[in-house]
């Protein structure tokens, strides 16, 4: 990114968003709220940590701002150190006290594909499954990997969060995502070309990570035992 381009957005960034910016997490399982934006700033979107913000004259970088009180700043900076550069991530470009200046992906999420009713290409799925990959040969374990944390862009795979990246234990969510993929989605949903409202994935969504909680609570006393 250029030298002055660069210096201009983090100008912005200190004198603009960061004053402005209202928003609070509220619970750590659900999405950070959002109270106010300064213009010209628009929300991107937002996750359980932090919000994710761009600016209309920096169309190709978006920023990432952990809201108070909340870990996992320094974390998310080490796992893009270990990344670098692959087609399926972003790319930290700067990183200031509380915020990340990141390369922006763009294309549309497989949770809000569902909603619309496009068709997940399978491609898509086998893009994400070698970024993975590439992420555990580059020594992290990719954590929370689900249908809000990856798209779909003219047919490739991207992963747009890997905040999660060095958390120690194992994590199940993008191998039950794929099995639903090819277990329910494939034969069924995908030459319907059903839409889902929001309301049944969120339902779903619930009611999965209900599931994880249950399946985990009980595995914990047999690894006791075993030890």
């Amino acid at each position: 990114m250029e030298g002055t381009h660069m210096k201009r957005l983090i100008e912005s960034i200190y004198q603009q968003l960061l004053p402005g910016l209202r928003f609070e997490s509220l619970n750590p399982y659900n999405p950070v709220v959002v109270h106010q934006v300064p213009p010209p700033w628009q929300l991107l979107g937002t996750g359980n940590y932090a919000a994710v913000l761009y600016h209309p004259s920096y169309p190709d970088q978006v920023v990432k701002i952990y809201a108070p009180g909340r870990p996992g700043f320094a974390e998310e900076l080490e796992v893009y150190r270990r990344l670098g550069s692959h087609p399926a991530f972003s790319e930290c470009l700067y990183a200031g006290e509380s915020f990340l200046i990141l390369k922006r992906l763009t294309g549309v999420t497989l949770y809000d594909c569902m909603h619309r009713g496009l068709r997940i290409q399978e491609q898509v799925i086998k893009d994400i499954d070698s970024a993975l990959d590439y992420a555990r040969s580059r020594g992290l374990r990719p954590h929370d990997v689900h249908g809000r944390n990856v798209m779909m862009c003219a047919g490739r795979g991207l992963v747009v969060d890997v905040s999660d990246f060095l958390h120690e234990d194992d994590c199940s969510a993008w191998d039950d995502l794929k099995k639903a993929y090819y277990w329910l989605y494939l034969p069924f949903f995908s030459p319907l070309r059903l839409r889902m409202p929001y309301f049944v994935l969120d339902i779903v969504r619930k009611i999965y990570r209900r599931f994880r909680r249950l399946v985990t609570r009980r595995s914990k006393p047999r690894e006791r035992k075993r030890q």
